[in-house]
């Protein structure tokens, strides 16, 4: 019995003439991902992606591809299936060897069809009473058929060259193809947040590289160590991505002597984005990404967030700006990075913490205070001993 994985578009069905397009970079995404697994054909037809193996060794290594292909952006569903030919003979015959498996544990099922090819002599609903009938049997009685909640749906799709039987999909990675829509660059704390926005503008085709700042030796080894174990749990959507970190030690020691301790935090946050677009501008990145959310902390009201945007040119993307905690940390378990981002290490941004931060500031007295230091030289000195980081996968 062949096993497949039918791998199902998202938003991407809905695309128009430069649909070829995205299909083309999903196709390449998924090859790259399966080459190191097997020999594997890729094909696509009906808003459908096809990953059939080729010999024994890519066979056995269906589990890991099925993986694979959750973790690609585009991809809405994922599901294995078996081949049968397009006679009911053979349909009721494999979805009678196929599908117990996945009835274990279950107390009741349903059968549903989909006849893609309208040739086919039977109709949906008689596809599904026959398919249903040969399981029932199967099993003995012992899952009882239900039609409105059941534990598991058995699927027989009827296409242009075969029919497959599987038992659900499970969800995909979503979203639009990696690399689809630009290049941005992260600043990735290692806190919950910042993971979060990064998978969610990767989740819309955005590449993505990182900015991460430390204070060290306030903030220790461990503490980096984390985020770059937070890029590669990103990795597993990306593949791939560049982390470049950058000493702010010597700008928090300046600010702690020079200005008034309420605007440390502004004055920090806007030294981080002037920093980080001259980043995004050497490595072709047009847009920064952040994990703020609008009211989450005294640097992140409106008027703080106006401040600290004001001092870069380039568009700042924060797709958490209107999500409260609990489902951010709901999203961060989805993606795995949650524990680690929980992990007890120092963060740059816990460093010199003042304790009332100016939570409604004015561009004009910010400034005054920024002129107290010589925010230009260090922000020179830090750019130049940036330390960059390639993280893939394991």
């Amino acid at each position: 019995m062949k096993e497949i994985i039918l791998c199902k578009y998202g938003e991407l069905a809905l695309k128009g003439l430069n649909r070829p397009h995205f299909e083309g970079m999903l196709v390449r995404e998924l090859k790259s991902r399966l080459a190191a697994l097997g020999n594997f054909a890729v094909t696509r037809a009906q808003s459908t992606v096809y990953v059939n193996p080729l010999d024994a060794a890519a066979e056995n290594a269906v589990d890991d591809a099925f993986y694979e292909a959750r973790h690609v952006f585009g991809f809405a569903a994922v599901a294995r299936a078996a081949v049968a030919e397009k006679n009911m003979d053979a349909i009721l015959r494999t979805a009678a060897e196929y599908v117990p498996q996945f009835l274990s544990g279950a107390k009741t099922f349903k059968a549903e069809s989909r006849r893609s090819d309208k040739k086919f002599p039977l109709t949906s609903p008689q596809i599904s009473a026959e398919v249903g009938g040969a399981v029932y049997d199967t099993m003995g009685g012992r899952v009882a058929v239900d039609v409105n909640n059941p534990d598991v749906t058995v699927f027989t799709e009827i296409r242009e060259e075969h029919a497959y039987i599987h038992a659900g999909s499970k969800p995909g990675a979503g979203g639009l193809p990696y690399g689809s829509n630009g290049h941005a660059m992260l600043l990735l704390s290692g806190c919950i947040d910042s993971p979060v926005a990064g998978f969610m503008l990767a989740r819309r085709g955005v590449r993505i590289d990182a900015v991460h700042f430390e204070s060290y030796p306030y903030t220790s080894e461990q503490a980096r160590e984390k985020v770059l174990s937070l890029a590669k749990i990103l990795c597993e959507y990306t593949q791939k991505m560049h982390v470049h970190v950058i000493s702010v030690t010597k700008i928090q020691e300046e600010l702690r002597e020079k200005c008034d301790s309420e605007y440390f935090t502004l004055l920090l946050r806007r030294a981080m984005m002037r920093l980080s677009e001259r980043v995004a501008r050497r490595y072709s990145a047009t847009a920064l990404i952040t994990g703020e959310s609008v009211g989450q902390v005294a640097s992140q009201t409106m008027e703080a967030l106006n401040v600290t945007d004001s001092v870069v040119k380039m568009p700042v993307f924060r797709p958490c700006i209107g999500m409260d905690k609990e489902e951010i940390v709901v999203r961060s378990r989805q993606i795995g990075a949650y524990e680690t981002s929980v992990l007890p290490y120092e963060d740059c941004c816990t460093v010199f913490t003042p304790r009332h931060p100016k939570t409604k500031p004015e561009l004009e007295k910010v400034l005054a205070q920024e002129s107290l230091y010589d925010f230009a030289a260090l922000e020179d000195e830090a750019f130049d001993g940036s330390v960059n980081y390639t993280i893939g996968r394991e």
